[in-house]
Order: C-alpha cells, then structure tokens, then sequence
C-alpha cells in the first residue's frame, strides 16, 4: 500500500495484519479521491474509522490542511503513527486513541472532508452522521465519504445529507453525501 497522488504520492504505507482492520485497496483509494477531488485547497479531514490512516494521509497529501484520526485499536494506533512519522509533516495530524463516539463528544471545530469506514457501516454510519451534525462538527460544504461492502446498502439520506454519488470498486462500494 501506498500514499497514490499528491506531495507524499508514492511513498509506502504500513498495514496491519490480520482482521481488524480492511485497508483500501490503492485502486480504490485513487477512485475515491478522484471522485471527490480529486486535490483540495485547504481544510479539515476527520477519520473516523483510521485503520492504518491511510485516507487521512491521501487527503492531506492532495492538500488538505489539518487531519484528525480516530482509532481504538492500539495495534492500529502504533501503525498509524509510523505512517504520519513517514510524512515528515507530524503536525498536520492528531490522533486520537478512544472509539468514535468518545472521540464525537471531544472533538471541536468543523470539519470539510469525513472519512467513515466503520466495522458496521449500515447501522454506525446513519448514527454517526446524526451525532456530527449535532455536534456541529460539520463544515456548510462538508462531503462525507462512506466505504462500505458493496452489498450496504446505505439510506438515501441521513439528516441535512443526500447521496451526491455511489460508485462501486470491486467489492467495495463508495457513497459520498453532500447537503
């Protein structure tokens, strides 16, 4: 795995071994950010779901400003921050080590771009959506960018959000909601 585009494109990222975590496929990851962006100028990306934080580096290499990752798992934690160290550029990312909804009540500020790759992604993504929103973690021009099986079929809209678009990659499925 590797970071795909931008000022760290082509740089080799760590994964972790085993079932805890599904890294996104480089050829999905290109997908998904080419969908979305595929550069961007400026800005605040949360991961919600970080695994080995893969997307959060991706965004801030095609110029996102400031990324924030969240991830329980302390194995996917040190993998983490062995690929943030790879950037050179530690202080445009934070990490935080506690769950989603932990890290929802501790997060301020709005966010441009979220990231949501949840282990259960119909029931979470929904709920999670919902409790940003509340939060008021959300930019006016926010894209939330779901990963999912591609058998998920997620809601048409959750809250101020609808489907802008869904593509599917092999056998994951990408839905980008916008207000």
């Amino acid at each position: 795995m590797r970071v795909v585009a931008g000022e760290f494109g082509g740089r080799p990222l760590k994964t972790l071994s085993g079932k805890t975590t599904r890294p996104t496929t480089d050829k999905v990851k290109g997908a998904m950010f080419n969908m979305i962006g595929p550069f961007f100028d400026g800005g605040r990306v949360l991961d919600l779901y970080a695994g080995s934080g893969s997307l959060a580096i991706e965004a801030i290499s095609r110029g996102m400003d400031h990324a924030v990752l969240v991830e329980k798992d302390r194995s996917a934690q040190a993998i983490i921050q062995e690929n943030i160290k790879m950037t050179k550029s530690e202080h445009q990312f934070q990490l935080l080590k506690m769950d989603d909804s932990k890290a929802i009540r501790q997060l301020s500020g709005t966010f441009n771009l979220v990231l949501l790759d949840p282990p259960y992604a119909k029931e979470e993504i929904a709920s999670v959506v919902t409790d940003l929103e509340d939060k008021r973690l959300l930019a006016e021009e926010v894209m939330l960018v779901c990963e999912t099986d591609k058998a998920v079929d997620l809601p048409e809209e959750i809250s101020a959000f609808g489907i802008w678009k869904q593509k599917i990659y092999g056998i994951s499925k990408v839905t980008v909601y916008v207000r």
